[in-house]
């Protein structure tokens, strides 16, 4: 049985019951670089501010700032540091490397981040924002050089990887994939929905709580991976056969998988033309043919999923389901976020 190698809290003896459509009672604690928020801490002693961070999300997040580089000792200007490994044994251990100076960084910084990842684990963070290309933060395509300094894009930077490494299902994206509207959307359905089982295990959870909880995610797993639901849904129905750890651990790494998964047009297709079932028998065929040519105007892409999803909505506050008003689907993230707008 896999272990789930990420911030999960165990099961505690709170018997509050989960209802993932109420407002959070704890803040969403996602990590950030620190240059992301307007800090001046990068090696020139700039910044990289990201708009969308400081001023999008932070509305909804409670930001926990991390500079590697700073907090590991290094002074505000500095000599910048590269990742050294390109051509040898050592590619997937690069060394951290002031060029210039000859410093060597790295059994400094791995010991920082080995301590600094573990202090987060406190803090259940739902998901982290890293900067792009960093030799300490980049998620991916941080250069490496080799020994004739010519770097190849191929590298990991060191927090980067450590912090994936313990909490391998951990959201984790970095700001400028987040230019890409899916990769947002797709990150921030993660965030959220790490958020929501978070909340789940860290109260006191039983069968029942665990089956409405698949339940009410259904149709947003579908939207991700609809192969991959099925099997899911076979873990739940056999919930006795497990251990309490055992099921938690499985669920969250099958759950969180699924979710990694992009959505796409054909996907969205398949689930809103699933949750029309649930209104056949209560709209006429004019409303019914509007709708349908709203999907396939979206299908078309000459309209945006937030189009037939609102006039969706619509339906089934005229004619409630009590099955589907509770579909995660439906709000996967706060329509501040504009996301569907985009998708």
């Amino acid at each position: 049985m896999a272990k789930m190698n990420s911030p999960m809290p165990k099961p505690s003896t709170s018997n509050v019951a989960s209802d993932p459509q109420s407002p959070p009672a704890d803040p969403i604690r996602v990590g950030i670089s620190r240059c992301l928020l307007g800090d001046q801490v990068r090696y020139d002693g700039q910044h990289k501010r990201s708009t969308f961070a400081a001023e999008v999300l932070a509305e909804h997040f409670q930001f926990v700032p991390v500079c590697p580089e700073v907090e590991v000792g290094m002074s505000i200007p500095r000599e910048p540091v590269r990742l050294v490994g390109l051509g040898t044994e050592n590619i997937a251990s690069p060394r951290m490397v002031a060029p210039k100076s000859g410093i060597d960084w790295t059994e400094k910084m791995n010991r920082f981040c080995q301590r600094r990842v573990r202090e987060l684990e406190s803090l259940e963070l739902n998901g982290f924002i890293l900067q792009q290309k960093s030799p300490s933060c980049g998620m991916e395509r941080v250069k490496l050089f080799g020994p004739k300094n010519q770097p190849r894009s191929v590298g990991v930077g060191l927090f980067a990887a450590e912090l994936m490494k313990q909490y391998p299902l951990l959201p984790v994206e970095e700001e400028g994939r987040l230019n890409d509207m899916s990769l947002r959307e797709n990150f921030l359905v993660r965030v959220f929905s790490y958020s929501r089982l978070r909340k789940l295990f860290k109260q006191r959870w039983s069968r029942g709580k665990m089956v409405e909880f698949h339940s009410q995610h259904k149709y947003l797993l579908m939207a991700h991976q609809p192969a991959a639901l099925k099997t899911l849904g076979r873990l739940v129905a056999e919930i006795k056969q497990y251990s309490a750890v055992d099921f938690r651990n499985e669920y969250g790494n099958q759950f969180m998988h699924i979710l990694n998964q992009k959505t796409t047009v054909k996907k969205n297709v398949n689930v809103m033309q699933h949750l029309m079932g649930y209104l056949k028998k209560v709209i006429g065929s004019t409303e019914k043919s509007h709708l349908l040519s709203l999907i396939e105007d979206y299908q078309a892409r000459l309209v945006p999923l937030i189009v037939p999803l609102t006039v969706l909505q619509h339906y089934f506050i005229l004619y409630p389901s009590s099955y589907v008003e509770k579909q995660v689907y439906l709000w996967a993230h706060p329509k501040e976020l504009m996301l569907r707008n985009h998708v």
